[in-house]
């Protein structure tokens, strides 16, 4: 599970407010609000054979979060988009790329809370990096994490911050156990999601997933629901506990950087046969058949 440095990645090249500059010069002012309060939004998107898939739908989410983060004069998408394409061209990317595409509510003229604070307008970075999705489709080990998820009325999760100290704290608690990642509940014992992903479990023939509450709007937990809905696969959406997932007879995980993944045991319980299930083996095939039919062109 742990990631290890692709040697393709030695010299990429960083797009920062449109300038390119090598990984080992590029860099943002001590001043700026993702440096001092994480205080930014972010998207994670693939590319497959020059086509970002889903890119309306990340750059909406990235728009949301932004708006309910009372950013000023936000990129529109083509904008975004066009520094999308500049960034995989300076970098003679086509296939097997993630980006992660960040807007900071910007430069302060001195350290501080205050948005007021912040006068020289949004900081953009586009990182593009050859990376193939990150998780052993053979099966993840989740733990269970003593961090709880926010949910709407502490901090909603419906916006994709750059403050991630939660998944990161559930990671360490993760890791510690000897797991792959941290099965995450919100304030009321439900399970959200994991440190990084959505997660989904199947029992008798149908599939479930938690509402999305305590974990933001994922865009590829939404592709596999459409997937469910558009090929008569009973899909339920509520909210789901930790016994529900330990009985269940397959459980999988998604999200942009791993796409779908198998889990084979949460909390020292094999999840059904301790493999892949059936089901999780359709609909992978389903999402690489909608991947391979789609997607916008970018490069």
């Amino acid at each position: 599970m742990l990631q290890t440095f692709d040697p393709r990645n030695k010299d990429l090249l960083i797009n920062i407010d449109g300038e390119m500059l090598h990984r080992d010069e590029a860099g943002i002012s001590p001043f700026d609000s993702a440096v001092q309060g994480g205080d930014g939004v972010w998207e994670g998107l693939r590319l497959y054979e020059g086509r970002i898939f889903k890119l309306d739908e990340h750059l909406n989410r990235l728009r949301h979060s932004a708006q309910a983060l009372a950013f000023q004069n936000i990129p529109s998408n083509d904008a975004l988009t066009a520094e999308l394409s500049k960034t995989l061209l300076a970098n003679n990317m086509v296939d097997g790329v993630h980006i992660r595409l960040t807007i900071t509510r910007g430069k302060k003229i001195t350290s501080g809370m205050d948005p007021r604070l912040n006068q020289s307008g949004n900081t953009l970075i586009v990182l593009a990096e050859f990376k193939s999705p990150v998780y052993d489709t053979r099966g993840l080990s989740l733990a269970s994490s003593s961090i709880r998820r926010f949910t709407p009325d502490t901090l909603d999760p419906k916006i994709h911050s750059c403050n991630l100290i939660q998944s990161i704290m559930a990671k360490i608690e993760a890791t510690a156990a000897g797991a792959d990642d941290a099965l995450m509940l919100d304030t009321r014992g439900f399970v959200a999601e994991t440190n990084a992903t959505h997660i989904f479990f199947v029992k008798d023939g149908y599939i479930c997933t938690p509402r999305a509450v305590a974990c933001p709007e994922g865009v590829t937990r939404q592709t596999v629901i459409d997937l469910c809905h558009e090929n008569d696969i009973d899909i339920r959406i509520k909210d789901c506990s930790q016994a529900e997932f330990y009985r269940a007879d397959e459980c999988f995980c998604t999200g942009t950087m791993g796409e779908l993944a198998c889990v084979t045991t949460i909390d020292g319980r094999v999840i059904g046969s301790g493999e892949i299930g059936p089901m999780t083996t359709r609909l992978t095939k389903l999402f690489k058949t909608l991947v391979a039919a789609s997607g916008t062109r970018v490069v």
